[in-house]
């Protein structure tokens, strides 16, 4: 079974930095593209960013230039620097990653989630 597990979440000023941490656990061959997903209430699930194992990444247009997503493959461990933080960008943060857990088809994961406020 793989886990993710993020951390990293809290209550920050706007126009405050935070960064949140997602670290894959288990027993797995590899780790393909992670990124990171977001949810505020009362609306869908949304991309953030996301990166691949070879580190090209892509981010939503309401974060570019803000956020930036990185990742450590020794560690299996994926980040998300938050800077200039907004009010909307409150939401539940959710790590995902296409895990391969054998010699099969990738198979996606989902961390629990982590609260990110962000108060004017």
């Amino acid at each position: 079974q793989v886990q993710l597990v993020e951390s990293g979440g809290g209550v920050v000023q706007a126009g405050g930095s935070r960064r949140l941490s997602c670290v894959a656990s288990g027993r797995f061959v590899s780790i393909n593209a992670m990124g990171w997903y977001r949810q505020a209430p009362g609306k869908q699930r949304e991309v953030v960013a996301d990166i691949t194992s070879g580190g090209s990444t892509n981010y939503a247009a309401s974060v570019k230039g803000r956020f930036t997503i990185s990742r450590d493959n020794a560690k299996n461990t994926v980040y998300l620097q938050m800077n200039s933080l907004k009010p909307e960008d409150t939401a539940v943060y959710y790590c995902n990653a296409g895990v391969v857990v054998s010699l099969g088809p990738i198979k996606d994961y989902w961390g629990q989630g982590t609260q990110v406020t962000v108060s004017s």
